[in-house]
């Protein structure tokens, strides 16, 4: 209908008079009332905007090529629904109503494509990232403290972001004002159509690009090829949490600000399914083969889980996406359980440890270099420790090694946390495993020296990692009082004979003996030294301080003893040495010289050395 027929057709239905017999007739050229005026103010801005009657309306955007007019148009559909409201109250069956409701259809046609338009050519400005990082990129700028030679650098980045800014706040704000207006004209179902049509594609996208897998079986993929999976996921967790679905999140709310349930609704369609495809991810993981080696990309991702939470319920906050922090919620409970039973696995495996064979010169076993540094890397993960293990109760033996009975009760009880707790306990089921082990050993004084060096092993590992501040400095000091307490009982075996030899009875001194008898015990002495000589040396300690305090304590007790019989001898024969049958093999400075060798790893077997480093 063209300009002249709506006005004749709005002059001839305002000339008729309800109920009335007579007919008024209008002047060529009278005043339209308010509500007619409005109707065709109103179809005089839709029809030149519509595109099957305007070619230049057909390849053109309204809003981009004219803000101030897309405005009023917005206006005037405003205005049209008022009329049609007025309409309807006055007389429903009238055929004004009929014509607006034309018009008001050819509006919402216009305002569809508009709505399209903006969204599709406003990609890179109202994608999730530049929505949710506008604010905080500007702040990072205007904190800083540039010197002169950067000045003009960061003058462009903040144009160019103020730009940016510009740009997405323009399309917001035209978006939102076409949103509340095909909402309150009845037309709410087509504008959250193409709205989630064209941002659940942008979300999709972007889980997409982020490496992020709809559905993944973790039992029928290779370790190796899953940990590069669970890398990939717990990057893509935390960006999508805080720019993609914070960002779609923060536009939503704008554009659908005026209807709390339209917005909830869309958000939902556009991010649930995308955001249950994320954590279905660690929860198939949970669900998958339980190996050690999986422990600590479990315990990143339930760290990944616990970090992100506040994202998580800020986020999909609303009834409707309930779904999603309940998947949350489980893969977070999965994790938890499967590491529980990983640990489990853990101590299980040491206690069943069923290796004999000692270890060749009584040095670190294989087993407690493995746990040590297994429990080092999990003390690591303390707090999400402390989580799990907050309502797991240890199940401690009733009787432990004689050896150990006074930890039980200390290590236990005095950590201040469930995670302390629960690496105290592993470390006494192993070091309660050594002391054990240590009884394979033939020789008892290779038994003290198997446990110095693997307690003392122990003690190093939690000093040097995160286990020392779980345990605490009175566990460290307890410990390394008892790798003291092994020395004196391991100088007493492996050297008493030696010592013994050169000790007068009760009833004698030195100086009575004769030189006879002197000999005697020198040439004891000598069979002992060379039999404690020759047995040690393939024995190692790898730790520097203790091998040296050790030989030092040795070389204290012996080469004195040794000394006084030297002194003894030469007194009565200044050329002793030189004398066949005097007994005399060794100056003291012979004996300094073989214990200084000694503890270094060498090979009786083989007659050469190697270093071992703790």
């Amino acid at each position: 209908m063209t300009r002249r027929s709506l006005r004749e057709f709005l002059y001839s239905a305002a000339s008729i008079g309800s109920g009335s017999s007579s007919v008024r007739t209008l002047s060529p050229s009278p005043s339209l009332n308010s509500m007619d005026q409005s109707l065709f103010e109103a179809q005089d801005m839709i029809m030149k905007w519509d595109a099957n009657s305007s070619a230049y309306a057909k390849i053109t955007s309204l809003f981009h090529s004219n803000r101030k007019e897309g405005k009023e148009y917005l206006r005037r559909v405003g205005e049209l629904r008022k009329v049609m409201n007025a309409i309807v109250a006055a007389d429903a069956s009238s055929p004004k109503l009929v014509h607006a409701q034309k018009l008001m259809e050819t509006a919402m046609k216009r305002l569809e494509k508009e709505f399209y338009q903006i969204l599709a050519s406003n990609r890179d400005h109202l994608d999730p990232e530049s929505v949710s990082g506008r604010s905080s990129a500007r702040a990072s700028t205007s904190d800083s403290e540039p010197n002169d030679s950067e000045d003009d650098e960061i003058q462009r980045a903040d144009e160019s972001i103020a730009e940016v800014e510009r740009v997405s706040s323009l399309a917001m704000s035209d978006l939102q004002s076409i949103a509340e207006c095909m909402i309150s004209s009845g037309y709410g179902k087509e504008c959250v159509k193409i709205y989630t049509l064209v941002r659940r594609s942008i979300v999709d996208e972007g889980l997409y690009k982020l490496g992020v897998e709809r559905s993944i079986s973790a039992h029928k993929v290779d370790w190796v090829v899953l940990e590069m999976k669970i890398k990939v996921w717990l990057h893509a967790a935390r960006v999508a949490l805080k720019t993609l679905f914070a960002g779609e999140r923060i536009l939503c709310d704008h554009v659908f600000a005026s209807s709390d349930s339209i917005r909830q609704s869309c958000y939902s369609e556009i991010a649930a399914e995308a955001a249950l495809s994320l954590f279905s991810f660690p929860e198939s993981i949970a669900k998958g083969k339980r190996a050690p080696e999986r422990m600590f990309r479990m315990l990143d991702m339930y760290d990944a889980i616990s970090d992100l939470w506040p994202e998580i319920d800020a986020v999909f906050s609303d009834e409707v996406m309930a779904s999603v922090r309940s998947k949350a919620l489980s893969a977070l409970v999965k994790l938890g359980e499967t590491i529980r039973l990983l640990l489990s696995d853990f101590e299980s495996a040491i206690q069943k440890d069923t290796s004999k064979t000692p270890v060749p010169g009584a040095g670190i076993h294989p087993l407690t270099r493995y746990t040590m540094n297994y429990l080092g890397f999990l003390a690591d993960y303390q707090d999400a420790l402390g989580e799990i293990c907050a309502d797991w109760p240890l199940n401690v033996p009733e009787s432990l090694p004689e050896g150990l009975l006074e930890y039980s009760a200390d290590s236990l009880n005095s950590p201040t946390s469930a995670a302390a707790a629960r690496l105290s306990w592993l470390v006494l089921v192993l070091l309660c495993k050594l002391d054990g082990k240590a009884q394979h050993y033939k020789d008892v004084a290779q038994s003290y020296l198997f446990l110095i060096n693997n307690l003392n092993y122990v003690v190093a590992k939690v000093q040097g990692s995160e286990l020392g501040f779980l345990l605490g400095e009175e566990w460290i000091a307890k410990h390394a009082a008892k790798v003291k307490q092994y020395a004196p009982k391991f100088e007493r075996v492996a050297w008493g004979k030696v010592i013994m030899t050169l000790q007068p009875g009760e009833a004698s001194s030195l100086e009575s003996i004769n030189d006879s008898e002197a000999r005697v015990r020198l040439a004891r002495f000598n069979f002992a030294f060379e039999e404690a000589i020759r047995m040690q040396s393939g024995w190692s300690i790898p730790d520097l301080k203790i091998r040296e305090e050790l030989k030092a304590t040795i070389a204290q007790r012996v080469v004195p003893a040794y000394r006084s019989f030297y002194v003894r001898l030469r007194s009565s024969a200044p050329q002793v040495e030189m004398v066949p049958g005097s007994g005399v093999k060794y100056a003291p400075e012979d004996l300094v010289n073989h214990i200084s060798h000694l503890f270094s790893g060498s090979s009786v077997s083989s007659g050469h050395s190697s270093s071992h480093s703790s």
